[in-house]
């Protein structure tokens, strides 16, 4: 009976260290595992289509991590979405306002991000300030659509 106490006990420590492992990697997944929580000034910036982009979705310049999306919504006014952006306090007044923003891809899931370009601007953005320049999300729907259109006229002529 003791050895089938002991098996027992050995099954349910492994199972515990498998759990612990899976909210692990959950979190890990759902970006939720390396969340800033110091403080952050917001920029907004409009974009045409924002494919699958989610709030708490990455903001990167350079592939270094320097904020999260804050909130999305749509503006009915000129038909667009507004991302707002979370940025980390120190990149304050040291992102030049001519930055270029666009929704970028990454990893096998497809998870979208938003990716900041530098501009040359000796302006800085500000809290409460506005990227103009954006690139839209790559929707793959769309490039498919485009391929199989441009093979379609290509046989027609």
């Amino acid at each position: 009976m003791n050895k089938n106490r002991q098996i027992e006990i050995w099954v349910g420590l492994f199972m515990a260290l498998g759990f612990v492992a899976l909210f692990f990697l959950a979190m890990q997944v759902s970006n939720l595992g390396t969340a800033y929580k110091g403080k952050t000034f917001t920029v907004t910036a409009r974009f045409d289509n924002i494919g699958g982009l989610k709030v708490r979705a990455p903001v990167k310049i350079a592939g270094v991590e320097v904020g999260r999306v804050a909130g999305i919504h749509y503006d009915p006014d000129d038909f667009r979405a507004v991302v707002d952006m979370a940025i980390q306090a120190q990149y304050l007044n040291r992102i030049p306002e001519d930055s270029f923003a666009k929704i970028l891809t990454a990893g096998l899931l497809g998870e979208q991000y938003i990716g900041l370009d530098p501009g040359g601007s000796e302006d800085m953005l500000a809290d409460g300030g506005e990227i103009s320049v954006t690139q839209s999300a790559l929707v793959l729907e769309e490039v498919v659509g485009q391929f199989i259109f441009g093979k379609g006229q290509e046989g027609a002529k």
